[in-house]
């Protein structure tokens, strides 16, 4: 019998990378001339790994989610990985929004992701592992059509492709 070959599929965004691009953006709004003297603030937990943004209007907090997310791609961080809520009436005419650097694969994208490999009818094994999904299969050809097929699809979410074997 032959030996099980198997991938993860994850979701995993490198912090470090994040915090970097978040340093560029709060250097380059304190030298940009339309940003300078607006008033616009940019703060990043690394605990929570959360983006919150103070502007005096939404063009302005658009202005530094753009800018963030030039530093952000520059940094090899896809912008899907980071969910952006609403902006929401802050004191004084001011806006406040809140970005959430997604980690992990959720149970629902990973049931959906499972169901869809399913669907492809060939014979390989997706299974749900925490906030990870595990494909196994006897065939290493059929692993390479697995993740040739979820390049293809949209989740919402970055994933990658880890542990091989």
């Amino acid at each position: 019998m032959a030996k099980e070959a198997s991938f993860d599929v994850v979701s995993q965004v490198d912090l470090q990378e994040v915090d970097n691009a978040y340093q560029q953006t709060a250097r380059e709004m304190t030298q940009r001339y339309d940003l300078k003297g607006s008033g616009a603030t940019i703060d990043f937990s690394k605990k929570d790994a959360t983006f919150t943004i103070a502007a005096p209007s939404e063009f302005v907090a658009s202005q530094v989610r753009d800018v963030l997310g030039t530093k952000l791609v520059r940094r090899g961080i896809d912008l899907k990985a980071v969910k952006w809520a609403d902006p929401v009436p802050a004191a004084g005419m001011s806006v406040r929004q809140r970005g959430t650097v997604v980690q992990g694969i959720d149970q629902d994208t990973a049931k959906k992701i499972a169901k869809d490999i399913r669907d492809l009818k060939l014979k390989c094994k997706p299974t749900v592992e925490g906030d990870k999904l595990r494909v196994s299969s006897a065939s290493r050809d059929v692993l390479q059509q697995v993740i040739a097929f979820l390049k293809d699809k949209d989740y919402g979410q970055p994933l990658q492709y880890v542990n091989y074997r």
